[in-house]
């Protein structure tokens, strides 16, 4: 396994050389160091932890200071955990960089999705409206709540309420294009999340 952390840019598309387009993510990849190594013996599991985009000193605890002056780095904006890896090829301050990926290859990407806001069951959950008459009273609401005993809704009703801004994981985007001097990559498709945010790249795990 292996995995790197990144930043959204934003879409846009290549051209493969029979002149086909392919709808491409750009995720910039640059300035991730290793701040930890976790093996079984002290953690219960072998893992490593990457640090992702530079924190000012002023906006970090000392907690966060100390443990990013352990790698010789600056405290990290987003911190991850990859596991399953092989703890051999790292080290504590070491740098990952795209290159760790090649162009065919396919990964599983994680992010925050884009914030809805308190949203109704149509548009939450996709339910139908009602008759959109005069007399029917009844167009855009949730509808029956079934037999609901002593005043209580079940777990997992479909209600109007917050949606979006949850971690979302979609698996097996080809990664299109290595972009090693500008720590850049290029994945077939689309990501969770708007432009600018945070994204945690691995190793696919069903190819």
């Amino acid at each position: 396994m292996k995995g790197i952390l990144g930043k959204k840019l934003g879409m846009t598309q290549v051209f493969t050389p029979e002149g086909n387009v392919i709808p491409v993510t750009v995720i910039e990849a640059s300035g991730n160091v290793v701040l930890q190594k976790k093996d079984l013996e002290n953690d219960g599991y072998e893992a490593i932890q990457i640090g992702y985009s530079d924190k000012k000193e002023s906006r970090s605890n000392k907690p966060e200071a100390g443990h990013a002056k352990k790698a010789n780095t600056t405290p990290k904006r987003y911190v991850r955990e990859i596991r399953g890896v092989d703890l051999a090829g790292y080290e504590v301050g070491q740098e990952v960089k795209v290159d760790i990926f090649a162009e065919g290859e396919f990964v599983d990407v994680t992010g925050i999705s884009k914030g809805k806001g308190f949203q109704g069951v149509i548009k939450r959950w996709g339910q139908s409206r009602g008759p959109m008459a005069h007399g029917s009273r009844y167009h855009r609401r949730p509808g029956s709540m079934g037999s609901i005993q002593a005043n209580r809704v079940p777990k997992g009703k479909r209600l109007p309420g917050h949606m979006g801004s949850e971690t979302v994981t979609i698996q097996n985007l080809e990664v299109v294009r290595v972009d090693a001097e500008r720590n850049v990559l290029l994945v077939k498709g689309s990501i969770p999340g708007p432009k600018n945010s945070f994204v945690k790249i691995k190793q696919t795990v069903k190819k």
